[in-house]
Protein backbone atom coordinates (compact mmCIF):
# COMPACT_ATOMS: atom_id res chain seq x y z
CA UNK A 1 0.00 0.00 0.00
CA UNK A 2 1.41 3.38 -0.98
CA UNK A 3 1.58 6.32 1.45
CA UNK A 4 0.43 9.82 0.42
CA UNK A 5 2.95 12.59 0.38
CA UNK A 6 0.62 14.61 2.65
CA UNK A 7 0.15 11.85 5.22
CA UNK A 8 2.28 13.63 7.73
CA UNK A 9 0.27 16.88 7.68
CA UNK A 10 -2.29 17.64 10.41
CA UNK A 11 -5.79 19.12 9.86
CA UNK A 12 -5.99 22.64 11.32
CA UNK A 13 -8.36 23.40 14.21
CA UNK A 14 -10.33 25.90 12.13
CA UNK A 15 -10.92 23.36 9.35
CA UNK A 16 -11.99 20.77 11.91
CA UNK A 17 -14.55 23.17 13.43
CA UNK A 18 -15.96 23.97 9.99
CA UNK A 19 -16.28 20.26 9.26
CA UNK A 20 -18.06 19.61 12.58
CA UNK A 21 -20.52 22.46 12.00
CA UNK A 22 -21.24 21.12 8.50
CA UNK A 23 -21.90 17.60 9.80
CA UNK A 24 -24.09 18.92 12.64
CA UNK A 25 -26.13 20.89 10.12
CA UNK A 26 -26.71 17.78 8.03
CA UNK A 27 -27.80 15.82 11.12
CA UNK A 28 -30.18 18.60 12.25
CA UNK A 29 -31.73 18.90 8.80
CA UNK A 30 -32.14 15.13 8.58
CA UNK A 31 -33.80 15.04 12.01
CA UNK A 32 -36.27 17.77 11.06
CA UNK A 33 -37.08 15.95 7.82
CA UNK A 34 -37.65 12.68 9.69
CA UNK A 35 -39.92 14.36 12.25
CA UNK A 36 -41.92 15.98 9.46
CA UNK A 37 -42.39 12.59 7.83
CA UNK A 38 -43.63 11.12 11.12
CA UNK A 39 -46.10 13.97 11.65
CA UNK A 40 -47.33 13.76 8.07
CA UNK A 41 -47.82 10.03 8.42
CA UNK A 42 -50.33 10.60 11.24
CA UNK A 43 -48.22 8.98 13.94
CA UNK A 44 -48.47 12.04 16.22
CA UNK A 45 -50.81 11.80 19.19
CA UNK A 46 -54.21 13.45 18.82
CA UNK A 47 -55.27 15.72 21.66
CA UNK A 48 -58.60 14.68 23.16
CA UNK A 49 -60.82 17.24 24.89
CA UNK A 50 -60.95 16.50 28.62
CA UNK A 51 -63.81 17.80 30.78
CA UNK A 52 -64.33 15.98 34.11
CA UNK A 53 -67.59 16.10 36.04
CA UNK A 54 -67.61 17.95 39.37
CA UNK A 55 -70.25 17.25 42.01
CA UNK A 56 -70.67 20.85 43.15
CA UNK A 57 -72.94 20.19 46.15
CA UNK A 58 -70.66 17.55 47.66
CA UNK A 59 -68.80 18.13 50.93
CA UNK A 60 -65.87 18.73 51.11
CA UNK A 61 -66.09 21.27 48.32
CA UNK A 62 -63.85 20.75 45.29
CA UNK A 63 -62.37 24.03 44.12
CA UNK A 64 -62.66 23.45 40.38
CA UNK A 65 -61.55 27.04 39.79
CA UNK A 66 -58.17 26.35 41.43
CA UNK A 67 -55.64 24.67 39.10
CA UNK A 68 -53.84 23.17 42.10
CA UNK A 69 -56.99 21.14 42.87
CA UNK A 70 -58.21 20.50 39.32
CA UNK A 71 -55.79 20.63 36.37
CA UNK A 72 -58.54 20.44 33.74
CA UNK A 73 -59.37 23.81 32.23
CA UNK A 74 -62.93 22.76 31.34
CA UNK A 75 -65.25 21.14 33.88
CA UNK A 76 -68.80 19.79 33.76
CA UNK A 77 -70.73 21.01 36.80
CA UNK A 78 -73.50 18.74 38.02
CA UNK A 79 -76.33 18.72 38.45
CA UNK A 80 -79.11 21.18 37.72
CA UNK A 81 -82.46 19.55 38.53
CA UNK A 82 -86.01 20.65 39.27
CA UNK A 83 -86.59 22.35 42.60
CA UNK A 84 -88.41 20.01 44.99
CA UNK A 85 -91.24 22.55 45.50
CA UNK A 86 -91.29 24.77 42.40
CA UNK A 87 -90.79 22.14 39.69
CA UNK A 88 -90.15 24.66 36.92
CA UNK A 89 -87.39 26.36 38.88
CA UNK A 90 -83.81 25.11 38.38
CA UNK A 91 -81.78 24.15 41.43
CA UNK A 92 -78.42 22.63 42.22
CA UNK A 93 -79.32 19.12 43.35
CA UNK A 94 -82.51 20.47 45.04
CA UNK A 95 -80.22 21.93 47.73
CA UNK A 96 -79.70 25.43 46.34
CA UNK A 97 -81.52 27.80 44.05
CA UNK A 98 -79.21 29.66 41.68
CA UNK A 99 -79.25 32.68 44.00
CA UNK A 100 -78.58 30.53 47.05
CA UNK A 101 -75.68 28.78 45.29
CA UNK A 102 -74.18 32.15 44.50
CA UNK A 103 -73.88 32.83 48.22
CA UNK A 104 -73.47 29.41 49.81
CA UNK A 105 -71.13 27.96 47.17
CA UNK A 106 -69.75 31.18 45.60
CA UNK A 107 -70.77 29.51 42.34
CA UNK A 108 -70.97 32.62 40.15
CA UNK A 109 -67.63 33.91 41.39
CA UNK A 110 -65.82 30.59 40.95
CA UNK A 111 -67.07 30.22 37.37
CA UNK A 112 -65.70 33.70 36.64
CA UNK A 113 -62.39 32.71 38.25
CA UNK A 114 -62.21 29.54 36.12
CA UNK A 115 -62.59 31.65 33.00
CA UNK A 116 -60.00 34.12 34.27
CA UNK A 117 -57.42 31.34 34.06
CA UNK A 118 -58.49 30.40 30.53
CA UNK A 119 -60.98 27.65 31.37
CA UNK A 120 -64.71 27.22 30.94
CA UNK A 121 -67.68 25.62 32.66
CA UNK A 122 -70.34 23.33 31.24
CA UNK A 123 -73.52 22.74 33.22
CA UNK A 124 -75.15 19.31 33.22
CA UNK A 125 -78.91 18.93 33.62
CA UNK A 126 -80.30 15.72 35.11
CA UNK A 127 -78.17 13.00 36.65
CA UNK A 128 -78.91 9.72 38.38
CA UNK A 129 -81.03 11.16 41.20
CA UNK A 130 -83.73 13.86 41.52
CA UNK A 131 -85.88 15.08 38.63
CA UNK A 132 -84.51 16.46 35.38
CA UNK A 133 -86.55 19.59 34.65
CA UNK A 134 -88.35 18.23 31.56
CA UNK A 135 -89.72 15.25 33.50
CA UNK A 136 -91.78 17.40 35.89
CA UNK A 137 -92.08 20.86 34.32
CA UNK A 138 -94.77 20.21 31.71
CA UNK A 139 -95.24 23.77 30.46
CA UNK A 140 -92.89 24.20 27.44
CA UNK A 141 -92.62 27.97 27.97
CA UNK A 142 -91.71 27.62 31.64
CA UNK A 143 -89.29 24.81 30.80
CA UNK A 144 -87.60 26.98 28.17
CA UNK A 145 -87.34 29.81 30.69
CA UNK A 146 -85.82 27.48 33.30
CA UNK A 147 -83.05 26.27 30.99
CA UNK A 148 -82.47 29.80 29.67
CA UNK A 149 -82.09 31.13 33.21
CA UNK A 150 -79.18 28.76 33.79
CA UNK A 151 -77.61 29.56 30.41
CA UNK A 152 -77.79 33.28 31.12
CA UNK A 153 -76.67 33.00 34.74
CA UNK A 154 -73.40 31.27 33.89
CA UNK A 155 -72.95 32.59 30.31
CA UNK A 156 -72.91 29.03 29.00
CA UNK A 157 -71.70 28.07 25.54
CA UNK A 158 -72.04 24.31 26.12
CA UNK A 159 -74.72 22.38 28.04
CA UNK A 160 -75.02 18.70 28.86
CA UNK A 161 -78.13 16.58 29.46
CA UNK A 162 -77.51 13.51 31.62
CA UNK A 163 -80.54 11.30 31.00
CA UNK A 164 -80.63 7.95 32.77
CA UNK A 165 -82.84 5.67 34.82
CA UNK A 166 -86.59 6.15 34.46
CA UNK A 167 -86.05 9.41 32.54
CA UNK A 168 -84.77 7.47 29.51
CA UNK A 169 -88.16 5.89 28.88
CA UNK A 170 -90.23 9.01 29.59
CA UNK A 171 -91.34 9.67 26.01
CA UNK A 172 -93.43 12.74 26.85
CA UNK A 173 -90.54 14.37 28.71
CA UNK A 174 -88.08 13.45 25.97
CA UNK A 175 -90.30 15.02 23.30
CA UNK A 176 -90.81 18.12 25.44
CA UNK A 177 -87.08 18.45 26.09
CA UNK A 178 -86.19 18.03 22.41
CA UNK A 179 -88.64 20.76 21.38
CA UNK A 180 -87.25 23.12 24.00
CA UNK A 181 -83.60 22.38 23.11
CA UNK A 182 -84.40 23.32 19.52
CA UNK A 183 -85.86 26.60 20.81
CA UNK A 184 -82.75 27.22 22.90
CA UNK A 185 -80.44 26.66 19.94
CA UNK A 186 -82.48 29.08 17.86
CA UNK A 187 -82.34 31.70 20.64
CA UNK A 188 -78.67 31.15 21.56
CA UNK A 189 -76.48 31.16 18.47
CA UNK A 190 -73.75 28.54 18.60
CA UNK A 191 -75.07 26.80 21.73
CA UNK A 192 -73.50 23.33 21.89
CA UNK A 193 -75.51 20.42 23.29
CA UNK A 194 -74.20 17.08 24.56
CA UNK A 195 -76.41 14.13 25.45
CA UNK A 196 -75.11 11.77 28.14
CA UNK A 197 -76.63 8.28 28.41
CA UNK A 198 -75.74 4.84 29.85
CA UNK A 199 -73.97 2.25 27.72
CA UNK A 200 -73.01 -1.44 27.77
CA UNK A 201 -70.23 -3.22 25.87
CA UNK A 202 -72.81 -4.03 23.17
CA UNK A 203 -73.89 -0.37 22.93
CA UNK A 204 -76.61 2.01 24.05
CA UNK A 205 -80.06 0.80 25.09
CA UNK A 206 -83.07 0.86 22.77
CA UNK A 207 -84.53 3.66 24.90
CA UNK A 208 -81.42 5.77 24.31
CA UNK A 209 -81.57 5.17 20.56
CA UNK A 210 -85.27 6.10 20.52
CA UNK A 211 -84.47 9.30 22.43
CA UNK A 212 -81.76 10.21 19.90
CA UNK A 213 -83.98 9.42 16.90
CA UNK A 214 -86.76 11.57 18.33
CA UNK A 215 -84.45 14.52 19.04
CA UNK A 216 -82.87 14.38 15.57
CA UNK A 217 -86.32 14.27 13.98
CA UNK A 218 -87.27 17.35 16.03
CA UNK A 219 -84.30 19.25 14.64
CA UNK A 220 -81.91 19.21 17.59
CA UNK A 221 -78.30 19.70 16.50
CA UNK A 222 -76.17 17.66 18.86
CA UNK A 223 -72.52 18.48 19.38
CA UNK A 224 -71.96 15.00 20.71
CA UNK A 225 -73.09 11.94 22.61
CA UNK A 226 -71.32 11.07 25.84
CA UNK A 227 -71.70 7.48 27.00
CA UNK A 228 -71.17 6.44 30.62
CA UNK A 229 -68.57 3.70 30.33
CA UNK A 230 -69.14 2.34 33.83
CA UNK A 231 -71.22 -0.02 35.97
CA UNK A 232 -71.57 -2.71 33.29
CA UNK A 233 -72.80 -5.47 35.57
CA UNK A 234 -73.83 -8.63 33.73
CA UNK A 235 -73.37 -7.03 30.29
CA UNK A 236 -69.58 -7.27 30.63
CA UNK A 237 -67.80 -10.55 29.98
CA UNK A 238 -65.93 -11.77 33.05
CA UNK A 239 -62.73 -11.94 31.01
CA UNK A 240 -63.01 -8.33 29.83
CA UNK A 241 -61.06 -5.58 31.57
CA UNK A 242 -62.85 -2.28 32.17
CA UNK A 243 -60.88 -0.63 29.37
CA UNK A 244 -61.72 -3.47 26.95
CA UNK A 245 -65.40 -3.23 27.85
CA UNK A 246 -65.29 0.55 27.39
CA UNK A 247 -63.63 0.33 23.98
CA UNK A 248 -66.22 -2.24 22.91
CA UNK A 249 -68.98 0.09 24.14
CA UNK A 250 -67.57 3.04 22.20
CA UNK A 251 -67.22 0.97 19.02
CA UNK A 252 -70.83 -0.22 19.32
CA UNK A 253 -71.96 3.36 19.97
CA UNK A 254 -70.24 4.46 16.75
CA UNK A 255 -72.25 1.87 14.79
CA UNK A 256 -75.51 2.93 16.44
CA UNK A 257 -74.94 6.63 15.77
CA UNK A 258 -74.02 5.87 12.18
CA UNK A 259 -77.43 4.24 11.79
CA UNK A 260 -79.24 7.06 13.63
CA UNK A 261 -77.90 9.74 11.30
CA UNK A 262 -78.64 7.62 8.23
CA UNK A 263 -82.25 7.28 9.43
CA UNK A 264 -82.35 11.05 9.99
CA UNK A 265 -81.30 11.59 6.37
CA UNK A 266 -77.96 13.20 7.29
CA UNK A 267 -75.30 10.48 7.05
CA UNK A 268 -71.89 11.29 8.55
CA UNK A 269 -68.36 10.13 7.83
CA UNK A 270 -66.47 7.77 10.12
CA UNK A 271 -64.31 10.60 11.47
CA UNK A 272 -67.31 12.88 12.05
CA UNK A 273 -69.03 10.26 14.17
CA UNK A 274 -65.94 9.58 16.29
CA UNK A 275 -65.60 13.33 16.88
CA UNK A 276 -69.15 13.33 18.30
CA UNK A 277 -68.59 10.53 20.82
CA UNK A 278 -67.50 11.04 24.41
CA UNK A 279 -66.63 8.56 27.15
CA UNK A 280 -67.14 8.98 30.90
CA UNK A 281 -65.65 6.21 33.04
CA UNK A 282 -66.22 6.04 36.79
CA UNK A 283 -62.64 6.16 38.02
CA UNK A 284 -61.55 3.55 40.53
CA UNK A 285 -64.16 1.39 42.22
CA UNK A 286 -67.46 1.36 40.32
CA UNK A 287 -70.88 0.90 41.91
CA UNK A 288 -70.86 -2.71 40.70
CA UNK A 289 -68.77 -4.94 42.96
CA UNK A 290 -65.65 -6.24 41.23
CA UNK A 291 -65.60 -3.51 38.58
CA UNK A 292 -62.54 -1.31 39.08
CA UNK A 293 -61.40 1.20 36.47
CA UNK A 294 -57.66 1.37 37.14
CA UNK A 295 -54.94 3.81 36.14
CA UNK A 296 -53.88 1.23 33.56
CA UNK A 297 -57.41 1.20 32.14
CA UNK A 298 -57.23 4.99 31.88
CA UNK A 299 -54.00 4.75 29.88
CA UNK A 300 -55.48 2.19 27.48
CA UNK A 301 -58.70 4.16 27.02
CA UNK A 302 -56.69 7.30 26.21
CA UNK A 303 -54.57 5.41 23.67
CA UNK A 304 -57.77 4.32 21.91
CA UNK A 305 -59.28 7.82 22.19
CA UNK A 306 -56.25 9.36 20.49
CA UNK A 307 -56.22 6.70 17.79
CA UNK A 308 -59.81 7.38 16.69
CA UNK A 309 -59.77 11.12 17.59
CA UNK A 310 -62.58 10.74 20.13
CA UNK A 311 -64.57 13.92 20.71
CA UNK A 312 -64.47 13.99 24.50
CA UNK A 313 -63.20 12.31 27.65
CA UNK A 314 -64.85 12.98 30.99
CA UNK A 315 -64.77 11.12 34.29
CA UNK A 316 -66.96 10.62 37.32
CA UNK A 317 -65.75 12.45 39.13
CA UNK A 318 -63.05 15.02 39.85
CA UNK A 319 -64.14 14.82 43.51
CA UNK A 320 -63.01 11.16 43.57
CA UNK A 321 -59.58 11.63 41.97
CA UNK A 322 -57.61 10.81 45.12
CA UNK A 323 -56.80 7.67 47.09
CA UNK A 324 -59.03 6.81 50.05
CA UNK A 325 -57.75 7.04 53.60
CA UNK A 326 -57.32 3.98 55.78
CA UNK A 327 -60.75 4.51 57.37
CA UNK A 328 -62.56 4.56 54.00
CA UNK A 329 -60.40 1.95 52.24
CA UNK A 330 -62.42 -1.22 51.63
CA UNK A 331 -65.64 0.31 52.98
CA UNK A 332 -67.34 0.41 49.56
CA UNK A 333 -67.81 3.13 46.96
CA UNK A 334 -67.00 6.65 48.13
CA UNK A 335 -68.04 9.97 46.59
CA UNK A 336 -64.78 11.57 47.67
CA UNK A 337 -62.08 9.03 46.75
CA UNK A 338 -61.42 6.41 44.07
CA UNK A 339 -60.77 3.31 46.13
CA UNK A 340 -57.50 2.56 44.27
CA UNK A 341 -53.89 3.38 45.05
CA UNK A 342 -53.07 6.64 43.27
CA UNK A 343 -51.56 10.07 43.58
CA UNK A 344 -53.94 13.04 43.86
CA UNK A 345 -55.33 14.02 40.42
CA UNK A 346 -53.54 11.11 38.73
CA UNK A 347 -56.53 10.14 36.59
CA UNK A 348 -56.93 13.77 35.53
CA UNK A 349 -53.27 13.95 34.52
CA UNK A 350 -53.65 10.85 32.35
CA UNK A 351 -56.80 12.12 30.66
CA UNK A 352 -55.52 15.68 30.26
CA UNK A 353 -52.28 14.41 28.79
CA UNK A 354 -50.07 16.66 30.91
CA UNK A 355 -49.27 17.37 34.59
CA UNK A 356 -51.22 20.11 36.36
CA UNK A 357 -49.79 23.59 36.10
CA UNK A 358 -49.07 25.73 39.13
CA UNK A 359 -51.80 28.38 39.19
CA UNK A 360 -50.75 31.91 38.46
CA UNK A 361 -50.93 34.31 41.35
CA UNK A 362 -53.79 36.76 40.74
CA UNK A 363 -52.48 40.16 39.77
CA UNK A 364 -53.75 43.03 41.87
CA UNK A 365 -53.05 46.55 40.69
CA UNK A 366 -54.28 48.44 43.74
CA UNK A 367 -56.50 48.46 46.78
CA UNK A 368 -59.52 49.31 44.69
CA UNK A 369 -60.59 47.58 41.49
CA UNK A 370 -63.60 48.35 39.35
CA UNK A 371 -65.56 45.63 37.57
CA UNK A 372 -68.65 46.84 35.78
CA UNK A 373 -68.30 50.25 37.41
CA UNK A 374 -68.87 49.13 41.01
CA UNK A 375 -66.21 50.26 43.50
CA UNK A 376 -64.59 47.42 45.43
CA UNK A 377 -63.28 47.04 48.97
CA UNK A 378 -66.31 48.86 50.28
CA UNK A 379 -67.80 47.06 53.30
CA UNK A 380 -71.27 48.21 52.25
CA UNK A 381 -71.11 46.31 48.95
CA UNK A 382 -68.55 43.56 49.63
CA UNK A 383 -69.93 40.02 50.04
CA UNK A 384 -67.52 39.26 52.90
CA UNK A 385 -65.61 41.29 55.52
CA UNK A 386 -62.57 43.20 54.33
CA UNK A 387 -59.24 41.59 55.25
CA UNK A 388 -57.48 43.07 58.28
CA UNK A 389 -53.90 42.40 59.33
CA UNK A 390 -54.79 42.26 63.03
CA UNK A 391 -57.62 39.76 62.64
CA UNK A 392 -57.21 36.01 63.07
CA UNK A 393 -58.72 33.79 60.36
CA UNK A 394 -59.36 30.06 60.46
CA UNK A 395 -59.95 27.51 57.71
CA UNK A 396 -62.93 28.43 55.54
CA UNK A 397 -63.11 32.13 56.49
CA UNK A 398 -63.67 34.38 53.47
CA UNK A 399 -62.48 37.95 53.01
CA UNK A 400 -62.36 40.68 50.38
CA UNK A 401 -59.07 42.29 49.44
CA UNK A 402 -58.20 44.31 46.34
CA UNK A 403 -61.56 43.63 44.69
CA UNK A 404 -61.13 39.88 45.05
CA UNK A 405 -62.52 37.19 47.33
CA UNK A 406 -60.15 34.88 49.18
CA UNK A 407 -60.74 31.89 51.45
CA UNK A 408 -58.41 30.83 54.26
CA UNK A 409 -56.90 27.36 53.80
CA UNK A 410 -55.68 27.20 57.39
CA UNK A 411 -55.15 29.38 60.47
CA UNK A 412 -53.62 32.71 59.49
CA UNK A 413 -52.99 36.16 60.87
CA UNK A 414 -51.16 39.04 59.22
CA UNK A 415 -50.65 37.24 55.88
CA UNK A 416 -51.87 39.59 53.16
CA UNK A 417 -53.95 37.63 50.61
CA UNK A 418 -52.12 39.02 47.57
CA UNK A 419 -48.61 38.91 49.06
CA UNK A 420 -45.95 37.73 46.56
CA UNK A 421 -45.22 34.00 46.80
CA UNK A 422 -42.91 31.57 45.04
CA UNK A 423 -45.16 28.49 45.19
CA UNK A 424 -48.95 28.29 45.48
CA UNK A 425 -48.80 26.03 48.53
CA UNK A 426 -47.01 28.74 50.53
CA UNK A 427 -49.99 31.06 50.83
CA UNK A 428 -52.73 30.43 53.40
CA UNK A 429 -55.24 32.01 51.00
CA UNK A 430 -57.15 30.54 48.05
CA UNK A 431 -58.36 33.02 45.43
CA UNK A 432 -62.04 32.31 44.65
CA UNK A 433 -62.73 35.05 42.12
CA UNK A 434 -63.53 38.74 41.81
CA UNK A 435 -66.17 40.71 43.66
CA UNK A 436 -69.19 40.80 41.33
CA UNK A 437 -71.74 43.47 40.57
CA UNK A 438 -74.45 41.10 41.80
CA UNK A 439 -72.87 41.09 45.26
CA UNK A 440 -74.43 44.48 46.08
CA UNK A 441 -77.97 43.05 45.99
CA UNK A 442 -76.86 39.82 47.66
CA UNK A 443 -75.33 41.73 50.57
CA UNK A 444 -78.52 43.70 51.06
CA UNK A 445 -80.68 40.58 50.84
CA UNK A 446 -78.53 38.70 53.36
CA UNK A 447 -78.23 41.51 55.91
CA UNK A 448 -79.52 40.48 59.33
CA UNK A 449 -82.27 42.73 60.62
CA UNK A 450 -83.69 42.39 64.14
CA UNK A 451 -86.84 43.78 65.73
CA UNK A 452 -87.42 45.00 69.24
CA UNK A 453 -85.84 47.62 71.46
CA UNK A 454 -82.71 47.15 73.56
CA UNK A 455 -80.87 49.42 75.96
CA UNK A 456 -77.92 51.34 74.56
CA UNK A 457 -74.56 49.83 75.43
CA UNK A 458 -72.71 51.68 78.19
CA UNK A 459 -69.07 51.12 79.10
CA UNK A 460 -69.64 51.34 82.87
CA UNK A 461 -72.50 48.81 82.99
CA UNK A 462 -71.91 45.16 83.89
CA UNK A 463 -73.53 42.68 81.48
CA UNK A 464 -73.98 38.96 82.03
CA UNK A 465 -74.60 36.11 79.56
CA UNK A 466 -77.85 36.67 77.65
CA UNK A 467 -78.07 40.44 78.08
CA UNK A 468 -78.84 42.24 74.82
CA UNK A 469 -77.79 45.78 73.88
CA UNK A 470 -77.83 48.17 70.95
CA UNK A 471 -74.70 49.93 69.73
CA UNK A 472 -74.52 52.13 66.61
CA UNK A 473 -77.76 50.64 65.19
CA UNK A 474 -76.54 47.06 65.67
CA UNK A 475 -77.80 44.52 68.21
CA UNK A 476 -75.56 42.30 70.34
CA UNK A 477 -75.96 39.59 73.00
CA UNK A 478 -73.45 39.02 75.81
CA UNK A 479 -71.81 35.59 75.77
CA UNK A 480 -70.45 35.92 79.32
CA UNK A 481 -69.80 38.51 82.04
CA UNK A 482 -68.43 41.69 80.53
CA UNK A 483 -67.83 45.33 81.37
CA UNK A 484 -66.25 47.94 79.14
CA UNK A 485 -65.74 45.59 76.16
CA UNK A 486 -66.88 47.40 73.02
CA UNK A 487 -69.42 45.43 70.91
CA UNK A 488 -68.08 44.84 67.37
CA UNK A 489 -69.74 43.47 64.26
CA UNK A 490 -66.52 41.80 63.08
CA UNK A 491 -63.98 41.60 65.93
CA UNK A 492 -60.34 40.68 65.32
CA UNK A 493 -60.56 37.78 67.78
CA UNK A 494 -64.20 36.60 67.69
CA UNK A 495 -63.62 33.71 70.11
CA UNK A 496 -62.26 36.16 72.72
CA UNK A 497 -64.95 38.78 72.19
CA UNK A 498 -67.76 38.66 74.77
CA UNK A 499 -70.41 39.88 72.31
CA UNK A 500 -72.44 37.87 69.78
CA UNK A 501 -73.62 39.93 66.82
CA UNK A 502 -77.39 39.65 66.24
CA UNK A 503 -77.91 41.99 63.27
CA UNK A 504 -78.90 45.48 62.25
CA UNK A 505 -81.60 47.20 64.25
CA UNK A 506 -84.60 47.96 62.07
CA UNK A 507 -84.91 51.75 61.66
CA UNK A 508 -87.93 53.34 63.42
CA UNK A 509 -89.62 54.28 60.12
CA UNK A 510 -89.59 50.61 59.05
CA UNK A 511 -91.13 49.33 62.26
Amino acid sequence: MSVSANSGRRISISRLLILLVFVAGIILASTKWAMAQILDSGENKTTVWFAPYVDVTLTPQLHFEDASEQPATTVVLGFIVADSVNVCEPSWGTYYTLDAASRALDMDRRVVRLRERGGDAIVSFGGAVNNELATVCEDPDKLTAAYQTVIDRYALKVIDFDIEGASLGNEAANARRATVIKRLQEANAGLKVWLTVPVAPHGMTRESIALIDQALATGVEFTGFNVMTMDYGGSKESTQSMSEASIAALTATWQQLDGAYVRAGTPLTEAQIWSMIGATPMIGQNDVAGEVFSLGDADKLMTFARTVALGRISMWSANRDVACGSVVEGAGVSNTCSGVSQEPQEFARIFAGHPPKTPDKPKVTGTETRIGGLARDDPRTSPYPLWRAAKTYTEGNKVVWGGRVYQAKWFTKGNQPDAPIKDAWETPWRYLGPVLDSDRDAVRADAKVVDGTRPKWQAEVVYIAGDEVEFELHAFRAKWWTQGDLPQVDPDQPYDNPWEYLGEVKPPEDK
